[in-house]
Order: structure tokens, then sequence, then C-alpha cells
């Protein structure tokens, strides 16, 4: 199980559990495999709920690598995410709060 305040959220794909959480790496990775705009941006479509599929994959994958995944959007095109897009969604959403956010209590 992802450790909420270290900013790690667990998404389980075929079968097995994966740790996701976005490094700076990983952020960086993120704002490349974009293209376009900024992550602030990207913050603000799932805030509108106006973003796309490719939003969460990239997304995804920033995760999957910043918790130590080698492998590439591509592999997850045939894998079986628990809870299908819905969860997907949901934790890349999360990703991108526990990535910005500071801990309760912090100022």
């Amino acid at each position: 199980m992802g450790n909420p305040y270290a900013g790690e959220v667990t998404l389980v794909i075929d079968g097995r559990a994966h740790v996701m959480r976005l490094t700076l790496g990983a952020l960086a990775e993120l704002e490349e495999s974009l293209g376009a705009g900024s992550l602030l941006a990207l913050i603000q479509r799932f805030e509108d709920v106006q973003f796309s599929t490719r939003d969460v994959l990239a997304l995804i994958v920033a995760g999957l690598r910043g918790g130590g995944w080698q492998g590439r959007a591509a592999d997850l095109l045939q894998a079986d995410i628990e809870g299908g897009p819905v969860a997907a969604s949901r934790a890349a959403a999360r990703l991108l709060t526990l990535a910005f956010a500071l801990p309760e209590g912090a100022e």
C-alpha cells in the first residue's frame, strides 16, 4: 500500500500492486510526454474534469516510473487496471494532489 504522506498511490495492474509517486524526474518526464502546456494546466484540467485519456496515461506512466517501474506507455495499452478507467483516473488525480499538496498541519 502506498504511503500518501510520501505522495504515493497504489494501482493494481494485471493483478499486481504498483506504488506510484511523482518524483522530480517523473514530473520532468510528464512535462516532456505532454509536449505542450504546463503542469499547472494539467492540474487545472483535472480540477475542471476536462482531462483526456492521454493525460491519465501520461500521469500513470510518470507515477509508475517515479515508483521504480521500468516499462513504457505502450506496455499499459493491453494491461488490466483493477477498477478500469475510473480507477486509473482517480489514481492519476490523486498523484497530482499528493505531489503538490502540503501535508496536514504544514504551512
